[in-house]
């Protein structure tokens, strides 16, 4: 049977050690949404490279490491959960210190790449706990009507407009 591709796909979709390639396309969108985020930020901001080839190599610099984490830590939570035959914590552990390795490799350091697999673990440990428990480890952010993108929606006005087709009376 071969996997639909589907961009709506969200990892927790199946259970835990089923549909890898669906909880691939999950975990990639949005570690390439962030990695495309972050390339931009640093291209205008920082870096600014002069023409397209720099540009683009800076996009892969940063995208591709992101993508790479993201794909590092969903095949290590798969293969744990497959190997250990549980699903906890520690498959997000195991998959977390995986995404370590890759940003380590990034940086050319074993000890960052430590770092940030005990950085990802927790937080992956945290991620499973809410999962297991019913809470929010992400809530939903509220709309409020001061920090609208929209404010013609809303009547910021001091008086009231008054009734149209009144006469004093005279």
């Amino acid at each position: 049977m071969m996997p639909t591709m589907s961009l709506k796909a969200n990892y927790y979709d199946k259970p835990e050690g089923d549909d890898l390639f669906g909880k691939m396309i999950a975990t990639n969108k949005y570690a390439l949404a962030g990695g495309l985020g972050w390339s931009t930020i640093e291209v205008m901001m920082v870096s600014k490279p002069k023409g397209y080839l720099p540009t683009i190599a800076r996009y892969v610099y940063f995208t591709g490491p992101f993508v790479g984490m993201a794909s590092a830590f969903t095949v290590g939570a798969y293969a744990a959960n497959k190997l250990r035959g549980r699903d906890d914590g520690w498959n997000y552990v195991a998959g977390a210190f995986a995404a370590g390795g890759v940003y380590g490799a990034w940086k050319r350091n074993v000890v960052s790449g430590l770092v940030a697999g005990l950085i990802f673990s927790v937080a992956g440990a945290l991620k499973k706990q809410s999962v297991d428990e019913g809470w929010e480890f992400f809530p939903e952010v509220k709309q409020h009507a001061i920090s609208a993108v929209n404010p013609n929606r809303y009547d910021f006005t001091l008086t009231q407009e008054r009734e149209r087709g009144w006469t004093t009376g005279k």
